[in-house]
């Protein structure tokens, strides 16, 4: 894979300097066929990625990103099609190429990675027989592709290559089977390689690890990147350029650190605030959110397409669709298709920053009180699970012991596999604990079975799933899930349970024009809102959330984050948040316990766990979580090797593996105690408190973007 591209790929560029861009849109309009009708999707989208460029693709739900991948790789379903426009890859028009000529610019000019590793291999064939298919379709002999794919594999950092490749799909972790992917899609050395939010549900060392991945490779290729992803940090960090596309139309453009630094779009505003920065909390603020939701496909619209859901619309916007405004950044040209691009930035605020509320502002969007915690709901004393598979002894959960009180929200955090879920299913009641747990509830014990609690415990905890698809029947209208919830958890019927409908609704704010729709018709973040209402039914006094927001777009994001902020205010319900995303944790949490191969490392309230001192592991997790603001974003602490296995943990602490930190043979040998930091905040190592404060307060080199030309950062253990 050092050597030259195959020999088939100069038929996709006349030269050399005829390929300087691997991907060129030019004018792409994209159309469905939908119940006899043509539904425009994508509408005059322009944009170019140069060779070994990282252009990143931004925007809603809906708002076509996936498309634009799809059709340049000519893969639109039967009922799509390109209506107008050119799509050229290293120079080739690719609307014009035969079948042949398609299947081989497919095996040799493009690759794509796709966001769900596991639906990308094949469940029933071997690493090593999938990634070999990939050099062979190249051209490469078996033989030759067998020893193609373990170098590959080495290239993209896979300890122990071999094992893995005489390994199965789901042997391997999420982060090593995305590996695997991004291992057979740069088989053919391609010209562009498309990635399709390849970290969605990738804790944030694997994610900080994948995107390293990629951007060493890009250096050691040459390889352009399109990057689609709804993760603005993620874009900010990986790409020198992005595009913002809304309702199918590219609506702002430019060198990424102009475009985050000083928006020209009132979309692409909307979107960075949003975010729940560093230093954003619940008790100081409400997130930003957009109102309103996408114009359905097709929809004719005369004048701005986002004038509905702008705070700057005016008549001229309802009236005249504003053209590509161009305009010189620090880093390059900026392309704004606003009429008050200059003032786009003045688009007052809906949260409580503002100094006093501003016209079109959210009526709800008012200043709260920080909730007063009340006495405790919930004890977990000396929880442990063990699980025992194939005669051998797995502990999940070791020894763990927190409280929850009333109106608190506890962060969940931890690389996957460290036991944050099967922690919370032992609250709730769906696993049964080890001899020695007890659980708690209002200071009275909890049967570990959720069968064996009675109806006011089973509705006291209630559980918010990450992908409400799975928790909710299709085939049953909103109005039916919620109710049959009121009539399971709160007994009502008649009039009684349509009253309690209604201001449940009001309560998550969803429409009385949805009760009668299925949950295929809905957004993802209306399908939540239901989730969550459900949850809400029989007045719950704790509510697990497993990753709630992970699937959902930014704006969704924070107005449910809002929604459960709000909730939480009225109705003083406690929260168990999991989530890989630690700015989504830190904003919505008032403690955060950290776990690590089912031990608790660290607990304390949510400022203290963030601003230090902390574990050396919070530490690596807080360097691997991307930002923004280059100002909190240093370089990143490198974990070497994987998380051990429960069912072999390390002697000694847990960490030491893998700890940039580790003291010596008192690691290896001694579990450490928990020591006190101060305010509830207590952290097991060895290393003293004040000694990690001084470690932890030295600086870091600061890195802004992982590019080509970045150096390679710290080797593995290295801070």
């Amino acid at each position: 894979m050092n050597g030259p591209p195959p020999a088939s790929f100069p038929a996709f560029g006349a030269s050399k300097s005829d390929r300087t861009d691997a991907l060129t849109l030019i004018g792409l309009t994209v159309t469905y066929r939908i119940r006899g009708r043509d539904r425009e999707v994508l509408h005059d989208v322009s944009f170019r990625v140069r060779r070994g460029e990282a252009y990143g693709l931004v925007g809603e739900s809906g708002c076509g990103k996936s498309t634009v991948a799809m059709a340049a790789l000519r893969y639109l379903p039967r009922n799509g099609k390109a209506k107008a426009g050119k799509i050229l890859i290293a120079g080739q028009d690719v609307q014009a190429l035969d079948a042949d000529a398609l299947r081989t610019m497919r095996a040799t000019a493009i690759s794509m990675v796709y966001q769900d590793p596991g639906r990308a291999l094949n469940p029933s064939m071997t690493i090593a027989r999938q990634v070999a298919e990939a050099f062979e379709a190249a051209g490469a002999s078996r033989s030759e592709a067998l020893t193609r794919t373990l170098e590959m594999l080495r290239r993209v950092r896979i300890a122990a290559p071999e094992r893995v490749m005489d390994s199965y799909p789901h042997q391997l972790s999420g982060g090593m089977q995305q590996r695997v992917v991004i291992a057979m899609a740069l088989a053919s050395n391609p010209a562009l390689l498309i990635l399709d939010e390849p970290t969605t549900g990738l804790d944030a060392t694997v994610e900080a690890e994948v995107l390293d991945l990629v951007a060493q490779l890009r250096k050691e290729l040459g390889t352009a990147v399109l990057f689609i992803s709804h993760n603005l940090a993620v874009i900010g960090r990986m790409c020198e350029r992005v595009g913002v596309l809304y309702a199918g139309r590219l609506v702002e453009e430019g060198a990424t650190q102009d475009v985050f630094a000083r928006p020209r779009h009132p979309y692409t505003v909307g979107l960075l605030r949003c975010l729940p920065t560093s230093g954003r909390s619940k008790e100081r603020e409400r997130l930003d959110t957009i109102a309103g939701q996408l114009p359905s496909p097709g929809s004719v619209t005369q004048g701005c397409i986002y004038a509905d859901r702008c705070r700057l619309a005016d008549d001229r916007c309802r009236r005249e669709a504003p053209p590509p405004h161009r305009v010189a950044g620090a880093h390059g040209d900026q392309m704004s298709r606003c009429h008050y691009h200059e003032r786009a930035m003045e688009l007052p605020r809906t949260s409580t920053e503002a100094a006093s509320p501003q016209p079109g502002a959210d009526k709800d969007a008012t200043p709260a009180a920080a909730p007063a915690l009340g006495a405790l709901v919930l004890r977990a004393e000396r929880v442990s699970k063990t699980f025992h598979v194939g005669g051998i002894a797995l502990r999940a959960v070791d020894d763990v012991s927190l409280d929850l009180a009333t109106g608190e929200t506890l962060g969940l955090v931890g690389e996957s596999g460290s036991g944050k879920t099967t922690l919370a299913k032992l609250m709730l009641g769906l696993l049964a604990p080890d001899a020695g747990s007890l659980l708690e509830l209002d200071g009275k014990p909890l049967p570990a079975r959720v069968t064996s609690r009675n109806d006011e415990q089973v509705k006291s905890l209630q559980i918010v799933f990450q992908n409400p698809d799975s928790a909710l029947n299709r085939s049953h209208s909103v109005r039916r899930l919620i109710g049959r919830a009121l009539s399971r958890l709160a007994a009502l019927s008649g009039p009684a349970q349509d009253e309690r409908l209604a201001a449940l609704t009001a309560a998550v704010r969803l429409p009385d024009r949805y009760l009668s729709s299925r949950t295929r018709q809905l957004s993802g973040g209306l399908k939540q809102r239901v989730a969550i209402a459900r949850a809400f039914a029989g007045e719950p006094r704790v509510v697990v959330c497993d990753e709630p927001t992970s699937a959902l777009d930014v704006s969704v994001q924070a107005s449910i984050l809002n929604l459960l902020a709000d909730l939480q205010r009225e109705r003083g319900v406690s929260y168990v948040f999991i989530s890989h995303d630690l700015h989504v944790v830190r904003y919505l949490s008032d403690r955060i316990a950290v776990l690590y191969v089912g031990r608790l490392l660290e607990i304390g309230p949510a400022a203290a766990v963030f601003d230090g001192p902390h574990h050396p592991y919070t530490e690596a997790l807080l360097s691997s979580a991307p930002a923004l603001d280059a100002v909190n974003r240093g370089e990143r602490i490198r974990l070497s090797g994987e998380m051990p296995s429960p069912a072999s943990p390390p002697s000694g602490c847990v960490f030491h593996t893998r700890c940039p930190r580790k003291l010596g043979a008192v690691c290896e040998e001694q579990d450490p105690p928990f020591a006190d930091a101060g305010s509830g905040h207590r952290i097991r190592c060895h290393i003293p408190i004040d000694e990690l404060r001084k470690l932890q307060a030295a600086p870091r080199v600061v890195a802004q973007r992982t590019t080509p030309d970045a150096p390679s950062g710290a080797t593995p253990g290295e801070v």
